[in-house]
């Protein structure tokens, strides 16, 4: 703004006002659009009949262009400048192979500056704006709500599996704030990551065979009305060992997760499962722990309710 008044002033231009820029383009016009809105208490300017956007890199216009655009403007309500096309444009396949090139002669590009009547491109700033705004304040709040995961454990056998997992989300998650609940009786670590507004929750169950610790963390969770807020995550982590548990026996009880998924989604709590087969070789567990991994991080940062109730398999 201010190099903009020095330029202004050292040349002497008449009839010419600044407006403050967005952290958008899209923003930026919005509000050159508003500072001529007659509806906008702060306005001091008197509103156009035809209003032109126009790049400010290029800045240099022909004023026959800007004549047409214009008178075009008027009779058509917008209107803008295209040029023939001089480079080849493809189509692509599925596969990213070409598919198809357009035919040069049949199509333009469209350039600046373009003109609109001012009550056509005002109304729908204001309309566009707004749908932009929510969906680029959810990705803001899905992102910022991704940076803390808590692992809940039902173990403190530091060389069990589950703290394996642990230590790889944590690892793997760059930038992640990765903490540990205990869900004791008394549960205080538990809650007062709770009261820190934690999003996002991986029930790691090692000792348990079905859902009881899954459930009190939940049964906590909706007594904190944390997701009245924003929804919370909850992944339920099973480590599968088909030797000392018959494999149907097992499935049948984790089966469980979408009567309790559809539950506590009334509540704004999105619940799912995700099995990892143990004993393993190795070399397949650590594969299996960083697919694991992948696949909670990913559930986490997309908070997808299309996955509720869904046991996913590492």
């Amino acid at each position: 703004m201010e190099a903009m008044k020095g330029i202004i002033q050292k040349y002497q231009h008449q009839r010419i006002s600044l407006v403050a820029a967005g952290v958008t383009r899209h923003r930026s016009i919005f509000n050159g659009l508003k500072a001529l809105a007659e509806d906008q208490p702060d306005s001091k300017l008197s509103k156009p009949e035809v209003v032109i956007i126009h790049d400010a890199v290029r800045p240099f216009v022909e004023e026959d262009v800007l004549l047409k655009v214009v008178t075009a403007a008027k009779e058509h309500g917008a209107a803008g400048a295209i040029r023939p096309l001089v480079s080849t444009v493809i189509s692509p396949s599925a596969d990213g192979c070409l598919d198809h090139s357009l035919d040069r002669a049949r199509h333009r590009a469209s350039e600046m500056p373009q003109a609109f009547l001012f009550d056509v491109i005002y109304e729908a700033y204001q309309q566009v704006t707004y749908k932009r705004d929510l969906y680029a304040a959810e990705s803001i709040i899905k992102e910022r709500i991704s940076q803390h995961i808590c692992i809940v454990m039902d173990t403190k056998d530091e060389n069990h599996v589950g703290h394996h997992l642990e230590e790889i989300l944590k690892n793997e998650l760059n930038h992640v704030k990765v903490t540990s609940g205990a869900l004791c009786p008394a549960g205080r670590d538990l809650e007062q990551i709770i009261l820190e507004q934690c999003y996002s929750y991986v029930c790691v169950n090692v000792m348990s065979p079905d859902f009881e610790k899954t459930r009190r963390l939940l049964n906590m969770l909706e007594e904190s009305n944390l997701s009245i807020l924003y929804p919370v995550v909850v992944i339920s982590v099973y480590f599968l060992d088909y030797k000392s548990v018959p494999f149907d026996q097992k499935m049948e009880n984790l089966m469980q997760i979408k009567e309790y998924a559809k539950e506590v989604k009334k509540r704004n709590i999105l619940l799912c499962g995700l099995l990892i087969y143990y004993p393993q070789e190795e070399q397949n567990l650590q594969a299996s722990l960083r697919q694991g991994a992948t696949i909670i991080a990913t559930l986490i940062k997309e908070r997808n309710s299309g996955l509720v109730g869904q046991l996913l398999v590492a």
